[in-house]
């Protein structure tokens, strides 16, 4: 039945505009916190004003500041980011950035709190058995999101850290980290050079793409779904001509924000299998390669992925051709399939994205070790790990060079 469905909401405020931090401090205040920390990276500290506006706007309630964070927030730096934060007695956390130092400060809050190692706390893989994440039952402190890209992660649960010890990455899902406030500022927002605002929205516009083509959709999941394409896809290709809008930034964080409202409000069942390997392959590329970000992988791999795997879902490459408008009547699932891929290569071109593997500049040797990386990726593959994943990861690789 399409409307036996389940949804759920979390408690959160939202100030988006011109001057949008002029309500950071009533915020803190609302929260009972008197020692706000800020996490940020070391742009965001020393090439913007960001973190001095932050700090005027605080005046006594700011007790310091971590301006560390870095790509993928590394374990180290997070280490470290706790240790600060622990020693400055901190009791709210504002999370300063893009996605790496928004996942970063969500751990930093769990290991302030969880009387464990981070080893304990993050996604157990058991040999044969599907991977589960530890209940971290403490209370955490609050935190604050102030993004400057239009990324997925200012209001999730889930994160994942870097760390050069292990074969994949640490990842940590614990609800109580979700943020208490976020905050769209205009200034903020436009702090981002256009590159990187230009690879946050292109992954903002593909998840929202995958969605909008996905059945069994409730009637709040659809209306979400529609919506955030609306936005992505009217936003990202004038971005490129208007770098100064911080309108189309602040659309395209609408679109991130719609993509996960929708997950809370019962899109469940995981991905569909073409972008759940395109999901794998982007976050173990833009992980290992520091010069690669995640929207440069995503629009690197997902045309050939769709060429290579959409075809065994029928509905899916349709809808896909549809969307992109090269849909023909009569095609049949691999001319649809190819089809799509070809219109979805040539948009992410026209906005200077790459559109296969080897665009990335990374050496054709590195494709095996890149399928391993793929084994442990909690969002893409949680359950069993079939003995031949990593062959047909390595195959499908070699479709995207």
């Amino acid at each position: 039945m399409k409307n036996a469905f389940r949804a759920i909401s979390y408690p959160w405020r939202l100030y988006s505009g011109l001057d949008a931090l002029a309500d950071l401090a009533e915020e803190v205040r609302r929260l009972k916190a008197k020692r706000a920390f800020v996490i940020c990276g070391q742009t965001v500290a020393h090439r913007t004003n960001l973190l001095g506006r932050i700090i005027d706007q605080l005046g006594g309630l700011y007790t310091g500041a971590f301006d560390r964070m870095d790509k993928d927030c590394t374990y180290p730096a997070v280490l470290a980011a706790t240790a600060a934060a622990r020693d400055a007695a901190a009791d709210l956390i504002i999370a300063t950035g893009g996605g790496s130092v928004i996942q970063g400060a969500r751990v930093v809050v769990i290991l302030l709190a969880e009387n464990r190692t981070a080893y304990d706390l993050m996604t157990q893989y058991p040999e044969g058995k599907p991977a589960y994440s530890p209940r971290l039952m403490a209370p955490k402190l609050p935190i604050i999101n102030v993004p400057t890209t239009p990324t997925s992660a200012m209001n999730r649960a889930g994160s994942a850290l870097k760390n050069d010890e292990l074969d994949h990455r640490m990842e940590f899902f614990d609800p109580k980290t979700r943020p208490a406030a976020i905050f769209w500022d205009s200034e903020a927002l436009l702090t981002a050079p256009i590159s990187l605002a230009r690879s946050t929205a292109t992954t903002t516009y593909t998840g929202s793409l995958q969605n909008v083509v996905a059945p069994a959709m409730n009637p709040l999941v659809e209306g979400d779904h529609i919506q955030a394409y609306r936005l992505a896809s009217r936003a990202l290709p004038r971005l490129i001509d208007e770098p100064g809008n911080a309108d189309l930034r602040i659309d395209l964080c609408a679109a991130a924000m719609l993509q996960n409202r929708a997950a809370d409000d019962g899109s469940r069942g995981g991905r569909q299998a073409a972008w759940s390997t395109s999901y794998a392959l982007a976050t173990a590329i833009h992980v290992r390669y520091d010069h690669v970000g995640q929207g440069e992988a995503t629009s690197a791999v997902t045309p050939a992925v769709i060429r290579h795997t959409a075809a065994a879902g029928g509905d899916i490459a349709a809808r896909l051709a549809g969307m992109l408008g090269v849909w023909k009547s009569g095609m049949s699932v691999e001319a649809a399939a190819a089809a799509a891929a070809d219109a979805l290569a040539a948009f992410y071109q026209s906005i200077g994205m790459p559109a296969r593997l080897r665009d990335l500049q990374i050496p054709e040797g590195d494709l095996p070790i890149l399928a391993g990386d793929t084994l442990m990726n909690f969002n893409a593959n949680p359950g069993d790990r079939p003995p031949d994943y990593v062959d047909r990861m390595l195959a499908t690789l070699r479709a995207c060079w």
